[in-house]
C-alpha cells in the first residue's frame, strides 16, 4: 500500500499516527530516551539540525518496527515490508509535527522525499515552501539533490531555476543545477548555469566549483550530435 494512503487509513484511527514518533509512558521508555530528549531539545531550537532530525528519525523508525500504533509490541508489523512502512510513517509524522515551524525547511524536505512517487505535486509544493523559507539557499541544495536522487533532473531544474539567487544563495546551488542539466540531456543549460557563478559574490568558492565542474560540462557538449 502507498504511504499516503496509509498514512490517511491510520489518521482514522482512535490512535492518531502522529504520535507514532511521540514519547512513551515512563514505563515503556527505552534506554535511548535521553538520546531523544537531547535531540528533541536541539529539534525545539532549530528544526532544521540535519544531524538532530536523521537522529531522532532512527528513534522512531526503530520504534515503529518494534511496537504497533498503540504501543503495544504484539501489535508490531511481522514482515520486512509492513516494517518499512510503519517507519516511513513514524518520520512522516515527525517531519509533519516539526514542518509547523515558520521557520522549518529540513522536515519539508522529509516530507516531500517520502511522498514524491506518491504525490508528485505535493512533493514539489513541499520543496517549494521549503526553498521559500531559507534565504541562503541550503533548502534548494537539499530539495535539488533530492529530486536528482529519485531521478527527477527535470524536476530539479524547474526548481532551481525558478528560486536560484545567484548573489546570496550557496554556490553548491549551482552543483546540482549543472549536475541536473546534464542528466536531462541539456549540456547548453548546463553551460548556462556554470557561467552564472560568475556573479556569485564568494569568488574564490565560485571558481573552484567553476573548475571542478568544467570538465563535466565539457564531455556532456561533446556528446552534443553534429559537434
Amino acid at each position: 500500500m502507498a504511504l499516503l494512503p496509509r498514512l490517511r487509513r491510520l489518521l482514522r484511527r482512535p490512535v492518531s499516527a502522529t504520535r507514532v514518533g511521540l514519547r512513551r509512558p515512563t514505563s515503556a521508555r527505552r534506554r535511548d530516551t535521553i538520546h531523544e530528549d537531547a535531540v528533541r531539545s536541539v529539534l525545539t531550537e532549530d528544526p532544521n539540525d540535519v544531524r538532530a532530525f536523521r537522529a531522532l528519525a532512527e528513534i522512531v523508525r526503530r520504534r515503529a518496527a518494534e511496537v504497533g500504533p498503540d504501543g503495544d509490541p504484539l501489535t508490531a508489523p511481522q514482515d520486512d515490508v509492513e516494517k518499512q512502512r510503519a517507519a516511513d510513517l513514524a518520520v512522516w509524522a515527525l517531519a509533519e509535527e516539526l514542518a509547523g515551524h515558520p521557520r522549518a525547511w529540513y522536515p519539508l524536505i522529509e516530507l516531500a522525499r517520502l511522498s514524491v512517487h506518491d504525490d508528485h505535486e505535493g512533493a514539489l509544493r513541499r520543496l517549494t515552501t521549503a526553498a521559500e523559507r531559507d534565504p541562503d539557499g541550503h533548502a534548494l541544495v537539499e530539495g535539488l539533490a533530492m529530486l536528482r536522487e529519485s531521478g527527477l533532473p527535470v524536476e530539479a531544474l524547474g526548481l532551481g531555476v525558478g528560486h536560484w539567487r545567484v548573489r546570496e544563495h550557496t554556490p553548491e546551488v549551482a552543483r546540482h543545477l549543472v549536475l541536473a542539466a546534464i542528466e536531462a540531456d541539456r549540456p547548453l543549460e548546463a553551460r548556462h548555469h556554470l557561467r552564472a557563478l560568475d556573479m556569485h559574490p564568494d569568488h574564490a568558492a565560485a571558481a573552484r566549483l567553476r573548475t571542478e565542474l568544467e570538465q563535466v560540462v565539457a564531455e556532456a557538449e561533446q556528446r552534443i550530435p553534429g559537434t
